[in-house]
């Protein structure tokens, strides 16, 4: 088995931003030296997530209400009581996304569905520079 560990560099905008990575995590597989296996990325943050999703602007938009609706940006934390910093929300919304994804591939090819993409969403309140471990194991 082979292990294989990069990382991809993003800056976003905050406030609920959601990025397509399907094509920089395609590249990763499909030049490395591993033919099948999976790809595991993490988030190497508190206030942002991985998931899947068909990006288009319906389905974004949708993703940000919802999370409007059920974690409000304006409601009361109390990590904002204690830190002052404003985005409790953000981590609460984190964590219920999750940090991390693992994406079979084959043939040097990502098996996601046709309308699938992989997304980085940043809950913060503000911009942030985001790094994203991606490992690729396998044979």
């Amino acid at each position: 088995m082979t292990v294989i560990r990069s990382s991809l560099q993003l800056e976003t905008q905050g406030n609920c931003d959601v990025i397509d990575i399907s094509g920089q995590l395609a590249d990763l597989v499909g030049g490395g030296d591993i033919n099948d296996g999976v790809a595991v990325v993490f988030c190497q943050s508190s206030t942002s997530a991985l998931t899947t999703i068909e990006y288009e602007p319906g389905c974004i938009e949708d993703l940000k209400q919802f999370f409007e609706t059920i974690l409000p940006s304006d409601a009361s934390y109390q990590h904002n009581l204690r830190w002052g910093d404003g985005n409790g929300y953000s981590h609460l919304r984190a964590a219920l996304l999750g940090a991390s994804l693992t994406i079979p591939f084959e043939s040097h090819r990502l098996t996601l569905g046709t309308w699938q993409q992989v997304v980085l969403v940043d809950f913060d309140n503000r911009p942030r520079k985001r790094e994203l471990v991606v490992q690729l194991i396998g044979d």
